[in-house]
Protein backbone atom coordinates (compact mmCIF):
# COMPACT_ATOMS: atom_id res chain seq x y z
CA UNK A 1 0.00 0.00 0.00
CA UNK A 2 1.46 3.66 -1.32
CA UNK A 3 1.61 6.42 1.67
CA UNK A 4 -0.38 8.94 1.50
CA UNK A 5 1.83 12.23 -0.26
CA UNK A 6 1.22 15.65 1.18
CA UNK A 7 -0.26 18.58 -1.21
CA UNK A 8 1.95 20.43 -2.70
CA UNK A 9 2.21 23.86 -1.62
CA UNK A 10 0.77 26.24 -4.34
CA UNK A 11 4.38 27.77 -4.90
CA UNK A 12 5.76 24.59 -5.60
CA UNK A 13 2.73 24.24 -8.27
CA UNK A 14 4.09 27.33 -9.62
CA UNK A 15 7.17 26.56 -10.06
CA UNK A 16 6.47 23.17 -11.39
CA UNK A 17 3.62 24.50 -14.66
CA UNK A 18 6.70 27.12 -14.94
CA UNK A 19 9.62 24.54 -15.04
CA UNK A 20 7.22 22.43 -17.65
CA UNK A 21 6.80 25.82 -19.86
CA UNK A 22 2.89 25.60 -19.09
CA UNK A 23 1.38 29.15 -19.66
CA UNK A 24 -0.46 28.92 -16.57
CA UNK A 25 -2.96 32.16 -14.97
CA UNK A 26 -5.33 31.85 -12.25
CA UNK A 27 -8.84 33.00 -12.92
CA UNK A 28 -9.24 36.14 -11.53
CA UNK A 29 -11.83 37.67 -9.98
CA UNK A 30 -12.78 40.04 -6.95
CA UNK A 31 -15.05 38.15 -4.59
CA UNK A 32 -14.63 38.73 -1.48
CA UNK A 33 -13.92 35.56 0.57
CA UNK A 34 -15.33 34.69 3.94
CA UNK A 35 -13.22 36.17 6.88
CA UNK A 36 -15.46 34.98 9.75
CA UNK A 37 -12.40 33.48 11.29
CA UNK A 38 -11.16 36.71 11.05
CA UNK A 39 -10.52 37.67 15.13
CA UNK A 40 -12.07 40.95 16.00
CA UNK A 41 -10.57 44.29 15.85
CA UNK A 42 -9.36 44.50 19.48
CA UNK A 43 -8.16 40.64 19.20
CA UNK A 44 -6.50 42.08 16.55
CA UNK A 45 -5.03 45.25 18.36
CA UNK A 46 -3.92 43.57 21.51
CA UNK A 47 -2.16 41.34 19.12
CA UNK A 48 -0.72 44.35 17.68
CA UNK A 49 -0.08 45.71 21.10
CA UNK A 50 1.80 42.29 22.68
CA UNK A 51 4.12 42.40 20.07
CA UNK A 52 5.27 45.92 20.78
CA UNK A 53 4.92 45.96 24.30
CA UNK A 54 7.38 43.26 24.67
CA UNK A 55 10.23 43.35 27.59
CA UNK A 56 12.58 41.88 24.88
CA UNK A 57 12.85 41.03 21.26
CA UNK A 58 15.00 38.89 19.65
CA UNK A 59 17.96 41.16 18.27
CA UNK A 60 17.54 39.46 14.51
CA UNK A 61 14.11 40.11 14.46
CA UNK A 62 12.17 42.74 12.55
CA UNK A 63 8.86 44.02 12.22
CA UNK A 64 7.39 44.24 8.85
CA UNK A 65 3.75 44.50 7.31
CA UNK A 66 3.14 42.21 4.19
CA UNK A 67 0.05 43.95 1.66
CA UNK A 68 -1.64 42.81 -1.19
CA UNK A 69 -3.82 43.76 -3.99
CA UNK A 70 -3.92 39.62 -5.41
CA UNK A 71 -7.02 39.32 -8.11
CA UNK A 72 -7.39 35.69 -8.17
CA UNK A 73 -9.33 34.18 -5.32
CA UNK A 74 -6.92 31.08 -5.12
CA UNK A 75 -3.78 33.22 -5.51
CA UNK A 76 -4.99 35.32 -2.80
CA UNK A 77 -6.05 32.47 -0.35
CA UNK A 78 -2.63 30.54 -1.02
CA UNK A 79 -0.24 33.41 -0.16
CA UNK A 80 -3.07 33.88 3.17
CA UNK A 81 -2.43 30.71 4.23
CA UNK A 82 1.37 31.01 3.32
CA UNK A 83 1.63 34.00 5.49
CA UNK A 84 -0.21 32.73 8.29
CA UNK A 85 2.17 29.06 8.34
CA UNK A 86 5.26 31.85 8.28
CA UNK A 87 3.93 33.19 11.45
CA UNK A 88 2.22 36.56 10.28
CA UNK A 89 -0.50 38.02 11.85
CA UNK A 90 -3.38 39.08 9.76
CA UNK A 91 -4.42 42.61 10.66
CA UNK A 92 -7.27 43.16 8.02
CA UNK A 93 -8.08 41.15 4.71
CA UNK A 94 -5.00 41.78 2.73
CA UNK A 95 -2.62 43.12 5.50
CA UNK A 96 -0.34 40.61 7.90
CA UNK A 97 2.50 42.03 10.33
CA UNK A 98 5.28 39.91 11.08
CA UNK A 99 8.05 39.80 13.93
CA UNK A 100 10.16 37.49 12.84
CA UNK A 101 13.77 36.66 11.98
CA UNK A 102 15.66 38.46 9.48
CA UNK A 103 16.15 34.75 7.09
CA UNK A 104 12.64 34.52 7.36
CA UNK A 105 11.85 37.99 6.44
CA UNK A 106 14.29 37.61 3.42
CA UNK A 107 12.39 34.21 2.43
CA UNK A 108 9.01 35.64 2.43
CA UNK A 109 10.20 38.17 0.42
CA UNK A 110 11.70 35.81 -1.89
CA UNK A 111 9.33 33.35 -2.12
CA UNK A 112 6.48 36.25 -3.10
CA UNK A 113 8.47 37.72 -5.33
CA UNK A 114 8.61 34.37 -7.54
CA UNK A 115 4.61 34.16 -6.72
CA UNK A 116 4.03 37.44 -8.68
CA UNK A 117 6.54 36.46 -11.54
CA UNK A 118 5.01 32.70 -12.08
CA UNK A 119 1.85 34.04 -14.03
CA UNK A 120 0.25 36.75 -16.14
CA UNK A 121 -1.13 39.25 -13.58
CA UNK A 122 -1.75 42.77 -12.56
CA UNK A 123 -1.32 41.96 -8.69
CA UNK A 124 0.94 43.73 -6.44
CA UNK A 125 2.29 42.68 -3.11
CA UNK A 126 4.00 44.70 -0.72
CA UNK A 127 6.72 43.76 2.17
CA UNK A 128 7.35 47.11 4.11
CA UNK A 129 9.72 47.07 7.20
CA UNK A 130 8.82 48.97 10.05
CA UNK A 131 10.22 50.16 13.51
CA UNK A 132 8.65 49.51 17.20
CA UNK A 133 8.39 53.18 17.57
CA UNK A 134 6.04 53.86 13.75
CA UNK A 135 3.75 51.14 15.14
CA UNK A 136 3.53 52.76 18.07
CA UNK A 137 2.30 56.09 16.68
CA UNK A 138 -0.17 53.91 14.51
CA UNK A 139 -3.55 55.78 14.83
CA UNK A 140 -6.86 53.52 14.13
CA UNK A 141 -9.55 55.05 12.20
CA UNK A 142 -13.02 53.62 11.56
CA UNK A 143 -14.64 51.16 13.96
CA UNK A 144 -14.51 52.45 17.37
CA UNK A 145 -12.63 51.54 19.84
CA UNK A 146 -13.11 52.86 23.56
CA UNK A 147 -9.17 54.43 23.72
CA UNK A 148 -6.38 54.63 21.85
CA UNK A 149 -4.79 50.90 22.30
CA UNK A 150 -1.82 51.74 20.66
CA UNK A 151 -0.78 54.83 22.50
CA UNK A 152 -2.95 54.88 25.76
CA UNK A 153 -4.23 58.22 24.68
CA UNK A 154 -7.40 59.28 24.21
CA UNK A 155 -6.43 61.84 21.39
CA UNK A 156 -7.90 59.57 18.74
CA UNK A 157 -10.07 60.40 15.84
CA UNK A 158 -13.30 58.15 15.48
CA UNK A 159 -15.45 57.87 12.47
Amino acid sequence: MRKPTQPLPYIEVLRKLARAGIAHSPEINRQVGNIETLPTLQQRVDHILGIVNQPQRKPTNMLFFVMYDIESNKVRRHVAKYLERKGCTRVQRSIFLADLDTVQYQEIKTDLAEVQSLYDNHDSIIVCPISTDQLRSMRIIGQQIDVDIITHSRNTLFF
